[in-house]
C-alpha cells in the first residue's frame, strides 16, 4: 500500500500551514506556556542527547490519566521542544502529558527509533507516581510519523517485553494522520525502513492482535502526505481483531488539521481534544475511564 509520501524536506515549513493559516511553531506555541500545570524539561531515559523528554503536569496531579505523545517529522526531524502546543494542551485538560525525543535518520534507522520509544513508555510507567500520573492508565499518541510510532509500540508486545513492560500496559492507542500500512517507496524510506527487516516487523496493521489495546483513529479525507487510507486499514484490522476502535474522519481537511487544535490560536478546529477525552474517560483523578 503505497500511500506514504516522503517529505521530509517540507515537513518543518508546511507543518499547520493547511489547517492554520500560515501558523508556525512559534506561533503554534504562543500561550502554550500559560496554565496550571509545570513542565519538567529534558529528563533522560537513556544516555544519547536525544533521548530525553518533557512532562507536563497538571497542578496538583494524583493518579491522572498519562499520554505520551509521539510527534512527526518523517522519522528525519523534530523536537519535543516545538509540540510545546502538544503537551501544554492535554496538561491543561487534566492529563500528564510526557513528549519524549527520539534519534532520527541518519543517525540511526528503524528500529533503533522504537527502542527509543520503548525505552521513553518504560521509564514513563515507572516514573508514573512522581509525575502525578497512574501507570494503569497510560495511552499512547503521535501525529504522524509520530503515530506510527506510538501505534507500532502499543501493538508490539514482544517489544514491550523487551522493554520490561507487563502485558496490557498500553491502555489504549491515539493515532492522529499515521501511516499504519506503511510501504517505503523513496530511496530515503527504504533506507530508513530496509533489510533485515519487513512490512510484517514495520506495519502497525500486522501487528494487531484480540489482546490488542483499543484505538482512537482520526484522519483528514484531503490529507495528501499520509492517504486516509492507513487510518481506513487500521480500523479495519482492529475490527477484524475484535479490538474496540473509534474512527473519525473529516472531509475536506489535511495532514495538519489533526494536530493543530492543539494550538490555542488555531482556527476552525477539529474536536480532537474532545474525542481524546471521550477516549481516555472523563472522571479524574482516580475514576476508571468511560471512553470505551
Amino acid at each position: 500500500m503505497k500511500h506514504w509520501i516522503n517529505v521530509s524536506g517540507a515537513f518543518a515549513a508546511s507543518l499547520l500551514l493547511s489547517a492554520c493559516s500560515g501558523l508556525t511553531f512559534v506561533a503554534a506555541n504562543a500561550g502554550a506556556r500559560a496554565g496550571d500545570f509545570s513542565r519538567r524539561a529534558d529528563l533522560p531515559y537513556g544516555a544519547n542527547p536525544r533521548q530525553r523528554l518533557d512532562a507536563y503536569v497538571p497542578d496538583g496531579a494524583r493518579n491522572r490519566p498519562i499520554i505520551v505523545f509521539w510527534y512527526g517529522g518523517s522519522w528525519q526531524e523534530g523536537g519535543k521542544g516545538q509540540y510545546r502546543f502538544v503537551g501544554s494542551a492535554l496538561a491543561r485538560a487534566g492529563y500528564v502529558a510526557v513528549l519524549p525525543d527520539y534519534r532520527l535518520y541518519p543517525e540511526v534507522r528503524f528500529p533503533d527509533f522504537m527502542d527509543d520509544a520503548a525505552a521513553a513508555l518504560a521509564w514513563t510507567v515507572n516514573h508514573a507516581a512522581e509525575l502525578g500520573g497512574d501507570p494503569s492508565r497510560v495511552y499512547l499518541a503521535g501525529h504522524s510519523a509520530g503515530a506510527h510510532i506510538a501505534g507500532l509500540l502499543a501493538y508490539d508486545s514482544a517489544r514491550l517485553e523487551k522493554a520490561g513492560l507487563e502485558p496490557g500496559v498500553v491502555k489504549g492507542f491515539i493515532g492522529l494522520s499515521g501511516p499504519y500500512a506503511l510501504d517505503p517507496d523513496t530511496d530515503v524510506l527504504k533506507t530508513i525502513f530496509g533489510p533485515p527487516y519487513g512490512f510484517d516487523d514495520w506495519q502497525p496493521v500486522r501487528k494487531v492482535t484480540a489482546s490488542s489495546p483499543p484505538a482512537l483513529l482520526i484522519h483528514g479525507e484531503a490529507d495528501g502526505v499520509v492517504w486516509v487510507s492507513h487510518t481506513k486499514a487500521m480500523a479495519e484490522a482492529l475490527t477484524r481483531a475484535g479490538v474496540p476502535v473509534t474512527m473519525r474522519l473529516y472531509p475536506g481537511r489535511k495532514h495538519a488539521d489533526t494536530v493543530a487544535p492543539f494550538a490555542k490560536l488555531a482556527p476552525r478546529k477539529l474536536p480532537v481534544l474532545a474525542e481524546i477525552e471521550k477516549f481516555v474517560g472523563g472522571e479524574m483523578p482516580g475514576g476508571e475511564p468511560t471512553g470505551h
